[in-house]
């Protein structure tokens, strides 16, 4: 039972970065009916950052990774002002496109300032591990990504339901002419977007670099496996991103717990797309997600 407990942990740990990537995916399609592939890459730059601020700048980390969440942040919403805004109007297939020029071009950027080795964003947990309830293990880096990235549901959440700016970034991503009507300035609600998408990357650049994993010239391609994850919990959804992300976090960990049984009848390594059979199962079932908006086509 206690081995249970501490993959579970895990899981829910390696979810919540999922989700969170997720959740900017999530953001940016409902302000602008764009799949950003470019977010693995910001959250790169986010754990170039956070270590830049921490280890070199010598910052409190609590700061530090404020400091890398910002930069992060305005270096999304710079992309949308020079990349996307002139794709308005456009179909969005083709920003999408544009998004995974983008994704190249940061990765190439983020790669060359890691350079070749791994980069650890200089945490203060490390390998540090608690142990609590009998024997149940849990890394305290684990903790702290679970417990951060409810908070930051939490906030993203009530930004948008309480603000000012929030309702009109929702009513952007219901109408956007009608928005624009009502006085809304819809590109800067592109902007803003943008902006806390990259914000959220930034604290998941943070997370995936920190309890001793670091980041390096991979470390991006990783990041992919928030897509089951919206397709899971829905494209439009910021609870299908959340609860997408724990499940898929904890599909994965109890795999791969289990992988030297399994490997024996569907081979090594099968944690690592466990993911993307949730995902096809998923499109063949419920293309939609389990919490998106079914598309309503009038014929």
């Amino acid at each position: 039972m206690d081995d249970l407990l501490t993959i579970l942990i895990r899981g829910l740990a390696q979810g919540s970065v999922y989700a969170l990537l997720a959740a900017g995916f999530v953001v940016i399609y409902r302000a602008t009916d764009v799949v950003n592939f470019a977010q693995p890459a910001l959250m790169v730059l986010g754990a170039y950052f956070t270590a830049l601020f921490a280890r070199t700048y010598d910052l409190p980390f609590p700061l530090a990774v404020l400091a890398a969440i910002v930069v992060v942040a305005m270096v999304g919403a710079v992309t949308e002002r020079i990349a996307l805004r002139p794709m308005v109007g456009e179909p969005p297939f083709s920003a999408a496109m544009v998004t995974i020029g983008l994704f190249l071009v940061l990765t190439i950027i983020a790669n060359r300032l890691i350079g070749s080795n791994v980069l650890t964003v200089g945490d203060p947990w490390a390998l540090d591990t608690a142990v609590f309830a009998g024997n149940v293990r849990m890394r305290v880096a684990d903790g702290w990504r679970i417990a951060l990235t409810a908070v930051a549901f939490a906030g993203v959440g009530l930004f948008l339901v309480r603000s000012r700016v929030g309702l009109a970034m929702r009513a952007t991503s219901l109408d956007q002419e009608v928005a624009l009507a009502q006085g809304v300035n819809v590109g800067r609600m592109f902007g803003l977007s943008w902006a806390l998408a990259g914000g959220l990357a930034g604290l998941a650049g943070m997370m995936v670099g920190s309890g001793g994993m670091g980041v390096d010239n991979t470390t991006a391609f990783i990041a992919l496996k928030a897509l089951p994850v919206i397709i899971l919990g829905g494209l439009d959804s910021l609870k299908g991103a959340y609860i997408g992300g724990l499940v898929i976090g904890v599909a994965e960990a109890f795999t791969r717990a289990n992988s030297a049984t399994l490997s024996g009848y569907v081979g090594a390594n099968v944690d690592v797309v466990v993911p993307y059979v949730i995902m096809i199962l998923v499109l063949m079932v419920r293309p939609y997600g389990l919490f998106g908006t079914p598309e309503v086509q009038r014929v």
